[in-house]
């Protein structure tokens, strides 16, 4: 049988140790339980599908500085050039690239008129061949057809009448039946109306932070611009080997323009979670950290408690206590010290969490997650506890007959 009430009146005649461990153990769950949290919410942010076919596609800048330039017949050269070239699936001239944190957002009602509900939405700009060169599946509703792309002018305000959105803006917009959104008329502007002709299953906005990432929506146009953007589409395995054959055909092809910033899609994704993975070494490092000195915490407490009484487990292993009876001694002890600070850091666990959600909109917390913590820090604590223990169950029972 346990001698617990011995080892809680031993606990309580060295009670300002034991808080101090106790608090530290609470302390560690509460910031460990919430930074894996922190961390999983990120991770999967960072592995959510975009919609595209990402490792296979690159993008580049074609920047003119040419005078008296003809930028409708240069951008269908280019793109004709592109096209035909072997290993490339398709391209485009788009105004944003997703995952980008830069591109267009604008907003869609149901009515028009000012003072309506409206839902933000990214917008990319894409011609007939916007689908297949992002990689996208349309899943309802049809394409946008050749006669349907208009060029829009630098300071041009009106926009054209057809759009295709994604499923999760579908599911927003007509949350009963997102499919019934085809041949739906919206506004956009407040104003102009949209005729809903397609849905794709998913295409992510250029903001990789923002609460609706899955919402975005394809207009029919073509840019008129001194700085216009080239997606490209390979097929599988040539990305790397086309990227500088494709910059050098569009360079060589006209003189009076710059191609730079070829860059793939990956590299974006990469360079626009950065700071999620950062975020995330430094949240694992805090967790390292901190489970590391609650660790060294709780063996300084027990090689103290030990030198204290010293001369009393010799004693005891003088009257017939085995060695495993005064491990057990510690290891129990320290169990008790880690019940207390862990129902402490069960409660600052859930309090820091109500206010992440409430700060920050996270999502709650799971019972799972604080249970594995609480464990885990049973686990270590024993562990830590385990070389003292020993170190204990080691001093001979011929100590006790020695003075002081």
């Amino acid at each position: 049988m346990l001698e617990t009430g011995l080892i809680i009146r031993a606990l309580m005649r060295n009670k300002v140790g034991a808080l101090l461990i106790a608090l530290q153990i609470a302390f560690t769950l509460a910031i460990m339980v919430n930074a894996i949290f922190m961390i999983q919410d990120r991770n999967q942010q960072m592995s959510r599908a975009s919609g595209l076919d990402e490792a296979n596609t690159f993008y580049l800048t074609n920047t003119i500085f040419g005078q008296d330039y003809n930028y409708q017949a240069q951008l269908q050269t280019d793109l004709h050039a592109i096209r035909n070239t072997p290993g490339v699936i398709d391209a485009i001239q788009i105004n944003a690239i997703p995952l980008s944190n830069g591109g267009w957002s604008m907003a869609l009602q149901h009515e028009p008129g000012e003072d309506k509900d409206t839902l933000g939405s990214a917008l990319y700009m894409v011609d007939e061949h916007g689908i297949n060169t992002l990689g996208v599946n349309l899943i309802a509703g049809e394409n946008f057809r050749q006669q349907d792309i208009q060029w829009r002018e630098p300071s041009q305000s009106t926009w054209p009448p057809k759009t295709i959105i994604t499923k999760a803006f579908a599911q927003d917009l007509y949350p009963d039946d997102w499919q019934s959104a085809i041949g739906k008329t919206v506004y956009i502007s407040q104003t102009q109306p949209m005729q809903i002709i397609g849905i794709i299953d998913k295409l992510q906005a250029p903001w990789v932070g923002w609460n609706s990432v899955e919402r975005s929506m394809l207009v029919p146009f073509q840019l008129e611009s001194n700085s216009a953007r080239y997606l490209i589409r390979t097929e599988a395995g040539r990305r790397d080997e086309l990227m500088p054959e494709i910059e050098k055909l569009l360079a060589e092809s006209d003189k009076q323009r710059i191609i730079r910033r070829v860059t793939t899609l990956a590299d974006t994704r990469k360079k626009s979670y950065q700071r999620h993975n950062a975020t995330n070494n430094i949240l694992t490092t805090v967790i390292i950290t901190l489970t590391l000195i609650t660790a060294f915490g709780i063996v300084g407490l027990a090689i103290f408690s030990i030198n204290r009484r010293t001369k009393q487990i010799g004693t005891r292993r003088a009257l017939g206590a085995t060695k495993w009876q005064v491990m057990r001694y510690f290891m129990v002890e320290n169990f008790i010290i880690s019940l207390l600070g862990v129902t402490i850091g069960i409660i600052g666990a859930v309090g820091v969490n109500m206010w992440l959600v409430s700060t920050f909109e996270l999502s709650p917390i799971g019972g799972k997650l604080i249970v594995i913590g609480a464990m885990t820090l049973f686990i270590v604590g024993q562990l830590a506890v385990l070389y003292p223990a020993r170190r204990a169950s080691l001093i001979p029972p011929a100590i006790a007959t020695r003075s002081v």
